[in-house]
């Protein structure tokens, strides 16, 4: 099957990456630092915003923007996973299946990723919320500020949302963040 992503240079994007077989990976802090410093290399040579992140123990959650006149997210997300796989510990990677040995492929990460252009400032927002709220969905911590691994804190301290956000029902629209 082939797929077709949306792809509209300098637009904003919302991710959703899913370790290999729900891995949990980022339940290791040296493989948040990993994933850090891979963002940070791609970063370097392919410029782009995080506009917020999550990262929970076996999934990513996102908001990128791209430059404008560049719209090729592709090739940075693989990149960014092709650097933390090369750097992370063999302990966490799972026994390739026949079509990932055929392509030298690690097992790492699912082979996809959900990704969608947003449309306009609402969304946005929806899609920020969701982010924060994400571990309080999932049942890590009681109020979003108590996530680590999750760009409310800068949210907090710019003074866009209290650290109280968070803490109680969060209303999300339906259709926003499927994973």
């Amino acid at each position: 099957m082939q797929y077709r992503r949306l792809k509209i240079e300098g637009s904003s994007y919302f991710f959703t990456l899913v370790t290999d077989k729900r891995k949990k990976l980022f339940a290791d802090d040296e493989n948040v630092a990993l994933l850090r410093q891979a963002f940070r290399h791609v970063m370097k040579k392919r410029v782009f915003v995080i506009e917020a992140i999550v990262i929970l123990p076996d999934h990513i959650h996102c908001i990128w923007t791209l430059p404008a006149g560049d719209a090729d997210f592709s090739t940075r997300w693989r990149l960014i996973k092709t650097w933390f796989t090369k750097h992370c510990d063999e302990q966490y990677k799972s026994a390739p299946n026949k079509a990932r040995i055929k392509k030298q492929q690690q097992a790492v990460w699912q082979h996809r990723y959900w990704e969608h252009c947003i449309k306009d400032e609402v969304d946005f927002e929806h899609h920020v919320n969701y982010i924060h709220y994400n571990p309080v969905k999932h049942g890590y911590v009681e109020r979003a500020v108590d996530w680590q691994y999750s760009s409310i804190h800068k949210y907090i301290k710019r003074g866009i949302v209290s650290d109280s956000w968070g803490a109680g029902n969060v209303s999300i629209p339906d259709g926003i963040g499927c994973e």
